[in-house]
């Protein structure tokens, strides 16, 4: 491991004020979904299935819209893209926490259609600020932060929602989101290599080839050119519309749509299993432990100097997400969330690598965007999920659920990735430069 290389990266300035920008603007949405699981099984009254479906409207309304904010970005330019994004958050949940509950439905997809995508700009400008085997150590970075915002952000939702008022936690989310947004306009960061000068990016070692880091991720190496089977008409629509997408990049999608799945479970299982027991207000030392572990995940992950497998990360982050379900007090339910704790980064931070390294830059900003709607479509499905079980069988149901599909998951990746799948095709290839 070479931790120096945190060092060396942090030494620039660019990078380093991209980071903390990218902070500033997740922030508010860190505390979003607490606040919206707790204003509607508090302040509606609702269970924790309704409570999953609001935050599966919101991540698909999010999944939806990633795609074509990414394109907008890659053809508009970052300002402009964004001015939808301002409007509709400081307007949408100002009035949403003060509806009924099929309304807040409504307001909640709008609202996930309009999300900020700080997630997805400022992994897309890490990429075209740093290139090579230094993208891991970005990526982590970027991952590391991201769980220190979410120690303190679900932190202050709690408080809010329960010593202030959901309806006031939420419009403070809407507002500040906004505020965010107009913050990153301002700020600007770089989505393409020609607006930075040459000696910006950061590079340790030539950016990875296409062909070679698809092989690498499936287990296979482009040893010849074989005749392609004739297409259908469906692939074919498919690679006229999205040229840079591939095998190997679907592998990630799908082990970011289960990573997405099983943080999503996991954090409505502790959520409901602290609000059964009365300790609501424990939550946040829960997600600290949850979240610390996950920073020292990334630490360590960033620092190796070969990338592991995102389906190999997540299934191993699946099955430790088991033993929450045996938690029976907030001490157990902290310790136990650790060692799941241990890999959340990484498997971020390795999927956000292979994406970037897989896709040109010029299509990257679409391609981080479907990156994030897949991870966004495994919050959606993992919340309402773990909630029917949580409302069925406690929240052990809930734990069991969610990690069970994971591992699934990841063992599918893995088996795909050893597959002989063959040379990576010329055409595809070429298609990404």
């Amino acid at each position: 491991m070479n931790f120096a290389v945190y060092r060396d990266l942090l030494r620039i300035r660019s990078v380093r004020r991209l980071l903390i920008v990218g902070m500033i603007a997740r922030f508010p949405h860190s505390a979003a979904g607490v606040l919206l699981t707790l204003h509607v099984v508090q302040t509606l009254d609702r269970g924790y299935a309704e409570a999953g479906a609001v935050a599966a409207v919101v991540t698909i309304g999010i999944a939806v819209g990633a795609p074509w904010r990414g394109r907008r970005i890659d053809s508009a330019g970052l300002r402009r893209a964004l001015i939808p994004s301002v409007v509709a958050e400081a307007i949408i949940w100002s009035v949403a926490p003060h509806l009924p509950y099929h309304w807040l439905l409504v307001a909640a997809l709008v609202g996930g259609l309009f999300t900020l995508p700080a997630f997805s700009v400022i992994r897309q400008a890490l990429g075209v600020l740093v290139e090579g085997n230094r993208r891991r150590t970005a990526f982590t970075l970027d991952a590391i932060s991201t769980e220190v915002i979410f120690m303190a952000g679900p932190a202050v939702g709690v408080v809010l929602a329960t010593q202030v008022s959901t309806v006031l936690g939420l419009t403070l989310v809407g507002i500040a989101t906004a505020s965010a947004g107009l913050f990153l306009m301002w700020f600007n960061p770089p989505t393409r290599s020609e607006q930075l000068p040459d000696a910006v990016t950061v590079t340790a070692a030539a950016p990875s080839n296409v062909g070679e880091a698809a092989a690498d991720l499936i287990g296979a190496r482009n040893t010849g050119a074989e005749p392609a089977a004739k297409d259908s008409l469906v692939r074919r629509g498919v690679r006229r519309a999205l040229p840079w997408l591939t095998v190997p990049l679907v592998i990630v999608m799908v082990v970011a749509a289960g990573a997405g799945l099983v943080l999503s479970g996991t954090e409505v299982g502790i959520i409901a299993a602290l609000e059964l027991s009365g300790n609501e207000e424990q939550l946040g030392l829960v997600f600290v432990a949850w979240c610390a572990a996950s920073v020292v995940g990334g630490v360590l992950y960033g620092a190796l100097h070969r990338p592991i497998p995102p389906s190999l990360l997540l299934l191993g982050m699946a099955l430790l997400t088991l033993p929450l379900a045996f938690a029976d007090t907030t001490l157990s339910l902290a310790l136990l969330s650790i060692p799941a704790g241990l890999l959340c980064a990484p498997v971020l931070s390795a999927a956000s690598e292979k994406v970037a390294d897989l896709v040109a830059e010029d299509r990257r900003g679409e391609a981080m965007g479907w990156y994030g709607s897949a991870l966004t479509s495994g919050v959606a499905l993992g919340a309402p999920v773990a909630g029917v079980l949580i409302d069925a069988t406690g929240p052990w149901g809930g734990f069991t659920a969610v990690a069970v599909v994971s591992s699934l998951i990841g063992v599918v990746g893995l088996s795909m990735r050893t597959r002989p799948l063959g040379p990576i095709r010329p055409d595809a290839a070429q298609a990404l430069r």
